[in-house]
């Protein structure tokens, strides 16, 4: 007896509900709203991304013309690397979030050192191989996060802040302690209302006016320092619509070995601040990170090292504050930062502005710097506070790495007796910090039977999503 054929079941598509659209960080807005919120991640992190080549040129004793080179590197090479860690480069770069990144304030001071020891050459050749050593160690790093806790990144990014404080002190009162107008009332009391005015901002407006107190100081200082006659603006005029820095503007790039070590730490430090602020990210956009995004987004920040060393720029860590912005406007779009990268790519290009920005007046420099190093400093703390410190040693590693980074602030030429290259990896703050709590963090949590702490295991298992 034959049997009646099968049925064959409906076709796939009769049962399927409709086609699911993209991951919100993958939707495309529409262009009027993207340009939109393009400028206000740029507005966010514009004063903070400037401010460094301005702190920087202003304590390697730089004329305007120069620092205005520097901010329209900077602005170039931030734009590059928010685009690249945006919209990626295959299996190997860009953690495709909607993150921006900026130069980074843990370059300072080990720059600094760097350009009075060795010279710019020097500068541009440690951060060429710091970044290719960013780019070698992204993969191990990204696996190997439990060993940069918030034990030690706390710990670091408090020095960053501490130590920077003095350098926005010296842009307040002038660099010459026997000049007549040294530490003039007047300056000092401009660079106090600029605190004033950032205080007044960030207590009473809302929004997004709140997050731009910084920007607003320094345009109102500004204002006021003209009639004081504190502002000179005549290089302005000179200074081309378009243009771009030729490479390797200040020579050939050489690679003091301190120097080249000092960096690397450095690039460390720039990884564990945006290995933070990539998973914060991923968590607010609902797409949490593996080994492999974590990598591919720290090569990109090696890759600004790399990119910085040759256009005259600075290494580049992923913002706090556009991270912020993600999460107080639910917008998840990475073409956002997309967006934002294309216009500072397009600020970068106009040397006329970055000559405005290299004419501001050392104290409006300097009141808005103060701010804004103690608020690196405030963000250490608050990362602190997430540490467990009874009965850990965790209060030991945080006490002796303070007490190592901030002995050369406190104390300059402490090491002045030993060979240059000690002083330019010991004499750096952030650098002997960094070492001194890592390698801490290895003797009390990663040897003997103390094994892995809750908090490293939090920092892997947001990693891997377990």
């Amino acid at each position: 007896m034959s049997q009646a054929p099968a049925q064959s079941g409906p076709e796939p598509s009769s049962v399927s509900g409709p086609a699911p659209g993209p991951h919100p960080v993958d939707q495309l807005l529409p262009p009027a709203r993207l340009g939109l919120l393009g400028i206000q991640h740029v507005l966010v992190m514009y004063t903070g991304c400037v401010t460094v080549p301005l702190v920087f040129g202003g304590a390697a004793g730089l004329d305007t013309s120069t620092i205005g080179l520097l901010i329209n590197a900077d602005l170039l090479v931030a734009g590059l690397i928010t685009l690249l860690q945006a919209l990626g480069i295959g299996r190997f770069l860009g953690v495709r979030l909607p993150v921006v990144a900026g130069a980074t304030f843990a370059a300072v001071t080990p720059m600094i050192l760097i350009a009075g020891e060795y010279g710019l050459p020097a500068v541009y050749g440690s951060m060429i191989a710091a970044g290719i050593f960013g780019l070698l160690v992204a993969v191990p790093f990204a696996r190997a996060v439990r060993f940069f806790p918030p034990l030690v990144s706390g710990t670091v990014i408090t020095v960053i802040g501490l130590s920077l404080i003095g350098v926005a002190a010296g842009l307040i009162t002038g660099p010459d302690p026997t000049a007549k107008d040294y530490a003039a009332p007047g300056h000092l009391a401009l660079a106090g209302g600029i605190v004033l005015l950032i205080v007044a901002v960030g207590r009473f407006a809302r929004g997004l006016l709140a997050q731009l107190g910084v920007g607003l100081g320094l345009a109102v200082g500004t204002l006021v320092a003209v009639p004081l006659g504190l502002t000179d603006f005549s290089s302005v005029g000179r200074a081309d619509w378009f243009g771009v820095s030729s490479p390797f503007h200040f020579g050939t790039p050489e690679f003091p070995v301190a120097a080249v070590l000092s960096m690397c730490v450095v690039m460390l430090v720039i990884f564990t601040e945006s290995t933070a602020d990539m998973l914060a990210v991923g968590r607010m956009t609902g797409r949490p990170l593996t080994p492999r995004d974590l990598a591919r987004g720290l090569a990109a920040d090696g890759m600004s090292g790399v990119l910085g060393g040759i256009m005259n720029g600075f290494p580049d860590t992923v913002f706090a504050q556009n991270v912020g912005l993600v999460g107080m406007t639910k917008v998840r779009s990475r073409y956002v930062a997309a967006v934002a990268g294309g216009i500072l790519i397009l600020l970068g290009l106009v040397p006329k502005l970055g000559e405005i920005v290299a004419s501001l007046p050392g104290p409006v420099i300097g009141g808005a710097g103060l701010v804004m190093f103690a608020t690196v400093t405030a963000v250490g703390i608050d990362i602190l506070r997430t540490v467990e410190f009874e009965g850990t040693g965790n209060l030991l590693i945080v006490a002796v790495s303070l007490g190592v980074g901030m002995l050369p602030v406190a104390a300059p030429t402490i090491y002045h007796a030993f060979p240059a290259w000690f002083q330019i990896i010991a004499g750096s703050a952030i650098t002997s910090a960094a070492l001194s709590a890592f390698l801490l963090n290895l003797l009390f949590h990663h040897t003997g039977s103390r094994g892995r702490t809750p908090a490293s295991e939090e920092i892997s298992q947001a990693v891997t999503g377990g």
